[in-house]
């Protein structure tokens, strides 16, 4: 049976201190009873009791979003849109299954997620096979861009292709020549590595070793001491995801090859909570380069979506709301992946208006495979050429590419000390430009060694 999820629970007797989370019974209005329903899918593992705020926040987001489509009176064939809501267990087969029990027993005509490039590709399959779209929020794997292979698929979030000339610019802005990259061996690293080596080809610079980091072991192959004391460049770059990140440093930090010595450069943010206090001075000096919304750059964004499903967010589930300036960025794009789908929709059937057949037509079947939507090709066109002002930023895409092709923004952040602690700190920013940019004009960034000066990238 689908978990039907995000938190409809009574208080737990604890606190989930690393994203201090309190879980209660949350009062959502009965997502199930349209016949016309979105499936969101979410990363968590099922029927566990430790949720990450990178589950629960898009989840919120996504049922905030169709609430705000009813406030706003929004039918599809004279009905709201309903909604279900899955765990994956953040694996391809546990959201394939999820997506079948949902589909098999529901009108499905849209798919918000999933949440990882490992999931994607299948998820992405499986929609083509149903004639539905499928929207993720977070998958970032360069190979998903291609519309030939993924007809049905969509996403809010940057590829990691766009990431390229960033990484490029950041090197030719500090005169490094070299790096290291560590990659998680799944769609999301090894993408990363392929694209980011290619660029790097293009442009002279050199991948002295790539490190594998493989999550079935969850050991980096090789000695990671031995791998890094003995190439000559000290740039460092890794291409994982936050829960394998944060044990990639912590091998590094057991066997001392982060500050001062090397300057690390990370591709997602992790909490310090996990790292002995005693060894925050080896952090300092550390870059974390990430995808952001529109509002972090002084970008356009719709502040009246914004506030108002944040408004309902609190209402609904006040236990995990964390306060507008916490929200996770994934969940903007989750807001804008269910929002691009609810306006499709409109949009399409605003044309059956004087029509006697409705305008979302399915071919039932018990099977979730046999199941298609039969109007699916102008449900697609539709989104292809549907733009918004979103609450992550300008929302539009092309027919020809599954990418978001603008709202593109990235930060650094830099790792500084603080008062007893440290601290994460914004430094340059990435907006619909071709270089860096201090964030403000008053910022510095903090190197390996606590200094002020750029490392020169090799050892000596």
């Amino acid at each position: 049976m689908l978990h039907m999820w995000c938190f409809r629970w009574w208080i737990l007797p604890f606190i989930f201190e690393q994203f201090n989370i309190h879980y209660a019974r949350a009062a959502w209005p009965l997502p199930n009873m349209s016949s016309i329903q979105l499936l969101g899918l979410f990363a968590d593992a099922a029927n566990t009791s430790v949720h990450t705020e990178f589950s629960v926040h898009p989840c919120a987001m996504f049922k905030a979003a169709l609430v705000l489509s009813r406030q706003y009176n929004i039918k599809i064939d004279g009905e709201f849109i309903g909604w279900q809501a899955a765990q994956t267990g953040g694996n391809a087969i546990g959201a394939l299954r999820s997506t079948c029990q949902a589909v098999a027993t529901a009108n499905v005509v849209g798919i918000v997620g999933p949440a990882y490039s490992r999931e994607a590709s299948i998820i992405a399959a499986f929609a083509h096979s149903d004639n539905i779209p499928a929207i993720s929020y977070a998958a970032t794997e360069p190979d998903l861009s291609d519309r030939n292979t993924y007809p049905n698929f969509y996403r809010t979030v940057t590829s990691d292709a766009a990431v390229t000339l960033p990484v490029v610019k950041l090197f030719t802005r500090y005169n490094w020549t070299s790096c290291v990259i560590i990659y998680q061996n799944d769609e999301f690293g090894s993408g990363g590595m392929e694209v980011i080596s290619n660029a790097f080809s293009e442009n002279n610079l050199i991948i002295s070793k790539l490190v594998v980091f493989d999550i079935a072991t969850q050991h980096i192959r090789g000695d990671l001491k031995d791998i890094l004391s003995t190439t000559l460049t000290r740039i460092i770059i890794v291409w994982a995801d936050d829960y394998h990140t944060s044990l990639i440093l912590q091998i590094a930090l057991n066997v001392d090859v982060l500050g001062p010595y090397f300057t690390w450069i990370l591709s997602s943010r992790v909490s310090f909570n996990s790292f002995n206090q005693t060894m925050y001075n080896k952090l300092i000096g550390m870059l974390i380069l990430e995808p952001i919304i529109g509002s972090v750059v002084n970008a356009p964004f719709n502040t009246t979506l914004l506030n108002a499903a944040y408004q309902i967010w609190e209402q609904y589930e006040p236990e995990t709301f964390p306060g507008s300036t916490k929200v996770n960025y994934y969940a903007l794009f989750a807001f804008d992946a269910t929002w691009t789908l609810i306006q499709s929709l409109q949009q399409l059937c605003s044309t059956y208006t004087n029509s006697s057949s409705p305008c979302i037509s399915i071919v039932n079947n018990s099977f979730c495979f046999d199941r298609h939507l039969l109007n699916a090709t102008s449900f697609l066109n539709t989104i292809s050429t549907t733009e918004f002002l979103g609450v992550s930023g300008p929302v539009k895409f092309n027919a020809n590419v599954t990418d978001r092709i603008d709202g593109i923004y990235y930060v650094i952040r830099n790792i500084q000390p603080s008062t007893n602690n440290i601290e994460l700190v914004p430094v340059l920013q990435w907006s619909n430009s071709d270089n860096w940019k201090p964030y403000t004009q008053a910022d510095v960034i903090i190197w390996p060694g606590n200094t002020l000066i750029p490392p020169t990238g090799f050892a000596g």
